[in-house]
């Protein structure tokens, strides 16, 4: 079942934050857009490089006022452990949410029960926590986070613009589209 427009249920967690651990639940998804960014494990190899390439965009996607949150089923101490020795890691400074319970991943339908992990899923939650996109990827393949920033502008601008919506490729600026009778079948 899709969680497009949904509003994401209670949870409360810990996590780890530039050097702190610090309490995180639903009601932090709320009041500002928010990315939640899933991956299988802690010291593994392709989620290193999808987390250093989300920190690489970290700064753009909070001047669209966006927060970012990693989850994982591993705790808030390898967390911790894992920002303290790796340099991929290390350069983080989103916040990084254990879900050792796999709530979480329960919540959001990425939690794969056989292994126990969570799948490679990316979401933009709305200022009142509600889904509007969601990607989710097969184990190997890692994502790219430059597109987070297309598709947040496209979210905002939808939410900004009633009536008016954004076609492929869309980039802030470009023409959008007004769904009408008059459209049918001419584009």
């Amino acid at each position: 079942m899709s969680l497009i427009g949904k509003e994401i249920e209670e949870f409360a967690a810990k996590a780890f934050r530039q050097g702190e651990f610090i309490d995180v639940s639903s009601e932090d998804f709320k009041g500002k857009w928010s990315v939640v960014c899933f991956y299988p494990a802690d010291f593994t190899f392709v989620c290193p490089t999808e987390l250093e390439d989300l920190q690489d965009q970290y700064n753009t996607l909070q001047d669209l006022g966006v927060e970012v949150y990693s989850v994982s089923t591993d705790t808030h101490f390898t967390h911790k452990a894992w920002h303290d020795s790796s340099d991929a890691i290390g350069k983080i400074e989103y916040t990084m949410i254990g879900d050792p319970s796999h709530t979480i991943s329960r919540i959001f339908d990425v939690l794969d029960e056989e292994e126990g992990l969570a799948n490679r899923g990316t979401f933009i939650l709305d200022p009142e926590g509600v889904v509007q996109t969601v990607e989710i990827n097969a184990d190997g393949i890692g994502r790219d986070a430059s597109t987070l920033v297309d598709k947040i502008r496209a979210a905002q601008y939808v939410r900004n613009n009633p009536g008016e919506v954004c076609p492929a490729k869309w980039k802030e600026g470009a023409e959008t589209l007004k769904p009408s009778l008059d459209l049918v079948g001419k584009i």
